[in-house]
């Protein structure tokens, strides 16, 4: 405040100045033409009854026009050694304007010079203090995380008192995560509420959205650090707030994510049904679909369940969003885990029908053969060999198609379709045997009884 009004002063006397050269200039510029006129009137003129003209002052002062002073202070500024201070302010301003816009373009060799030359001494406070936060914002760009954080300490040993202190401990809980310190991030976000609440009524809105962010980034390290009951807990109250800044379909699906986790089953699959009538079309669809069916089978509902795999499997790529290949991954995973746990409780005409949906996903050898395995298995646990059998040769032909490519997983697969196929075919001539030897027992039984 000394420095600014110091300037105020100088500039108000070089004002000053100026309108008092430019006042005796006038000055003289009158008298010379008074002079020239009455060189040609009578020497005995008199003075004293001239009326001033129009519109002048009674008390004769000379009224200077604005604009007029202006342009004199201007010209006298250009010829001065010493610039202006406002034109000095304009030339810090349009440097940090140039460095945000290096640092927006990913050029942080070029902005910060420029930043670091603002934060020197003669430099006015407000701008050091914008440069100084504009310098972290593109060291953090820089990935530079240790060093921006040097830089936001820096700014709040400073200036304690600045109103943007809940923004700075904002940056530095970001920072700390992502230098994998959650503890100490979270440190940082319960600091910003509590600075936040220091805040002038003037910045009530400045306050509600640092706090709503602040909230969304504390759920967000609770969840990343696989608190999932806290996280649960932050998400559901976030999203009572219908703020549209807030991403709703996003806190959703991790509320869904943590409330299947923890296995809250009932809020689960409560979550994930409206997640999927509220936003349909959502990238993360195919994977709430596997969470709510996971949920409703932890509740019994085994045919509600059955009926989420059928409608994920069925669902065409065209209309899996943005990324096919994430919704083919989480159709195969909840197809396979579903199928699976169906195989082992011994629901067998369900599992079969997952497993054929599974098997059109994808036409790769490496995808279809242990599906198709599967399914022989299952066959044979329908009691129908023969189709367990032309399974089995349907997986020993495709062997010539993997060939020297296969995995020895693969290759374990083809040796066990084989086995299953001897195997098979031992025990239908076994049985066949065994009715033989059968009815020969009850023809001679009966010609015995005969005789």
């Amino acid at each position: 405040m000394t420095e600014f009004g110091e300037i105020l002063s100088r500039r108000g006397k070089r004002q000053e100045e100026a309108g008092l050269n430019f006042g005796r200039l006038l000055i003289l510029c009158l008298l010379l033409a008074f002079a020239v006129v009455a060189h040609g009137q009578s020497a005995t003129a008199d003075w004293s009854n001239l009326t001033p003209p129009p519109g002048a002052s009674d008390t004769n002062s000379i009224q200077i026009d604005f604009d007029t002073t202006n342009d004199l202070l201007t010209d006298t500024t250009n010829l001065s050694s010493t610039p202006d201070s406002d034109d000095t302010n304009s030339n810090y301003h349009a440097e940090l304007a140039m460095a945000g816009y290096y640092g927006k373009i990913m050029q942080p060799e070029k902005a910060e010079p420029i930043l670091i030359g603002l934060l020197a001494d003669n430099v006015p406070e407000d701008i050091q203090q914008d440069a100084l936060l504009e310098l972290g914002l593109v060291v953090r760009k820089e990935n530079d995380l240790p060093r921006a954080q040097t830089i936001y300490a820096q700014f709040l040993n400073r200036w304690p008192d600045d109103p943007r202190i809940p923004d700075v401990f904002l940056r530095q809980g970001e920072i700390f995560r992502q230098m994998g310190l959650t503890d100490m991030a979270l440190g940082k976000f319960y600091s910003v509420m509590a600075a936040a609440l220091n805040l002038k009524n003037d910045q009530l809105a400045y306050y509600q959205k640092l706090v709503l962010r602040t909230q969304v980034e504390i759920a967000d390290t609770h969840y990343l650090m696989g608190h999932y009951v806290d996280a649960a807990d932050f998400y559901g109250r976030l999203l009572q707030n219908t703020d549209p800044g807030l991403n709703h379909p996003e806190m959703e699906f991790r509320l869904v994510r943590s409330l299947a986790i923890i296995g809250r089953n009932d809020e689960a699959a409560s979550e994930a049904e409206d997640f999927l009538n509220r936003f349909p079309g959502a990238d993360e669809t195919p994977e709430v679909r596997y969470y709510y069916a996971q949920a409703l089978k932890g509740l019994g509902r085994d045919n509600e369940a059955l009926e989420q795999v059928l409608m994920c499997l069925q669902q065409q790529k065209s209309e899996s969003g943005n990324d096919p290949a994430v919704w083919t991954y989480w159709q195969q995973r909840v197809g396979n885990e579903i199928g699976n746990e169906l195989y082992h409780e011994g629901d067998y005409v369900h599992a079969l029908e997952i497993y054929a949906d599974l098997a059109q996903l994808d036409s790769t050898a490496t995808w279809q053969i242990p599906v198709d395995y599967q399914m022989g298995l299952t066959y044979e646990k329908l009691l129908q060999p023969q189709k367990a059998v032309n399974t089995y040769n349907q997986i020993v032909a495709r062997e010539v198609e993997v060939g020297t490519n296969a995995t020895p997983g693969m290759k374990a697969i083809f040796d066990m379709a084989q086995w299953r196929i001897n195997f098979l075919k031992w025990q239908q001539n076994a049985q066949t045997l065994d009715l033989s030897l059968a009815a020969m027992t009850m023809t001679n039984s009966s010609t015995n009884s005969t005789q």
